[in-house]
């Protein structure tokens, strides 16, 4: 039975709060370009609201979408966004009643009776992957087949008073089968940064780590779920030759899982001669020697690794599954590789103290990597860190637009934030200094020039010039 009407579909990144308002978004969002390329794929009419890209406010973001005339109105959102997707939703409900108003994303997936009970103004929340469940929506209110809410799998709505909440939709297992990221619906110059476009690809979900921080299970399992090697390279090929991309990203969370996976990826790479550079993020343990000369060798230039502390003692507590030295080994032997290194941190984690900080402090030091991305621990909803905070009943804020992991969200009576921040700011005047500018505007990567970037960034900031600090990277992207 064919469609009885035309479904049409607005997706949505919503402005961000006041509290992001001069974060610098380097790529389009990779999970709103799958929605619309399976979308499409299903012959529904899409749009991409990509607010953030066209620094678009509130009013702008309502008045485009309501141009557009949707039927269904889907708003993605982490926790420091859902404040604003939240107003996006209001603002539709008001001047557009009939669409269908969706969330999604990971802050919705683990707060979704509590969004339906308090928020009328959000009609159903998805939980997990999104891709198969908005194309049921779709096809629910197009009544191709699908009759009613009931029949969707992994959804939450309100019905007669009440709250429904479907059975959860298994995750996808062939994630082959997935048509390629839809970038076409994005201002990809936007995004271009020294007049090179960078764009993310995923060649997995879900991370088997327990991390006790992480909220990545909530929304893609705790299963590792592989991409083949030839359908990897293949999605690298077209990206370069679709959207003319100058370097990739890889966004999964252990790029390096499977490291007879990966060296097949960049045999593959080798094989076509792709020189395209690409990133990615990986764990200490995931490495070897052998495996990071191949990335090298397949034209690898950045790998960064999640570290999160050089304390033993917090690296146990937040069930990392690393040891110190393991971080140590793997910089040294990227470094040794050729390639660049970033290492993340988390700070503030309980437990935390001034002798654990300067554990910290002083890994990087005796590892020198090439950036350093240094977060506050925060406690998001429904995981293991957020629990303990509770269990320990310290004062927890419930100010979402906080939870950017660069504001305190909740008292560690141990160390205190002031400290913390103190030190973190001496550390990046350290780090970014005009020496470090020069270093890395002479190693003549993408990459460097981004490091560059954010240390001359912060350096005139520091020096008070917040104008053109403010402006630098409006200037670069001309």
């Amino acid at each position: 039975m064919g469609e009885t009407k035309r479904v049409k579909i607005a997706l949505v990144n919503p402005p961000p709060p006041s509290a992001l308002a001069f974060v610098d978004y380097q790529y389009p969002l990779i999970g709103l370009a799958y929605m619309a390329a399976v979308l499409e794929k299903n012959g529904y009419d899409v749009t991409v609201v990509d607010c953030p890209a066209y620094k678009m406010t509130y009013k702008n973001a309502e008045h485009a979408i309501r141009l557009f005339e949707p039927d269904i109105v889907g708003i993605t959102s982490v926790a420091a966004t859902f404040t604003s997707a939240l107003q996006v939703a209001k603002d539709i409900k008001e001047s557009y009643p009939q669409a269908l108003t969706v969330f999604g994303g990971p802050h919705a997936t683990v707060m979704d009776k509590q969004i339906i009970r308090e928020h009328k103004e959000v009609d159903v929340v998805v939980r997990g992957e999104g891709e198969q469940t908005i194309a049921d929506l779709a096809r629910c209110v197009s009544n191709s087949g699908l009759k009613s809410l009931h029949e969707v799998e992994g959804i939450t709505f309100r019905k007669d008073g009440g709250i429904v909440r479907t059975p959860n939709r298994p995750f996808i297992q062939n994630l082959d089968e997935l048509p390629y990221p839809a970038y076409h619906y994005f201002p990809l110059r936007k995004y271009q940064i020294f007049r090179k476009l960078g764009l993310p690809m995923v060649t997995s979900r879900g991370c088997a780590s327990q991390c006790t921080f992480c909220s990545v299970p909530q929304i893609a399992g705790n299963h590792f779920r592989a991409r083949s090697p030839r359908n990897v390279v293949d999605e690298l090929e077209w990206i370069r030759d679709e959207y003319k991309a100058d370097f990739i990203t890889f966004t999964d969370e252990v790029f390096t899982y499977e490291k007879e996976r990966v060296l097949e990826i960049c045999s593959e790479i080798k094989r076509r001669n792709l020189k395209v550079p690409w990133d990615c993020q990986t764990r200490a343990d995931r490495v070897s020697r052998e495996l990071l000369a191949k990335m090298k060798d397949a034209n690898c230039q950045l790998i960064s690794f999640g570290v999160e502390s050089g304390s033993q003692k917090i690296l146990n507590a937040m069930k990392k599954g690393t040891t110190v030295q393991q971080n140590e080994m793997a910089v040294k032997w990227a470094k040794e590789a050729g390639i660049s290194v970033a290492i993340s941190l988390i700070i503030g984690y309980p437990g935390e103290t001034k002798e654990s900080l300067k554990q910290t402090f002083d890994f990087i030091k005796k590892t020198e990597p090439d950036d350093v991305y240094m977060f506050l621990a925060t406690p998001y909803p429904d995981t293991e860190l957020g629990d303990l905070v509770k269990d320990m009943c310290w004062k927890i804020s419930q100010e979402w637009s906080h939870y950017e992991m660069q504001t305190p969200v909740f008292e560690n009576s141990s160390l205190s934030f002031e400290k913390m921040n103190n030190e973190r700011e001496i550390f990046y005047n350290n780090l970014y200094s005009p020496s470090y500018i020069l270093r890395q505007s002479l190693k003549g990567t993408i990459y460097s020039q981004i490091m560059m970037q954010n240390a001359l960034h912060q350096l005139l900031w520091r020096i008070k010039l917040p104008w053109l600090s403010a402006n630098f990277k409006k200037l670069i992207r001309l």
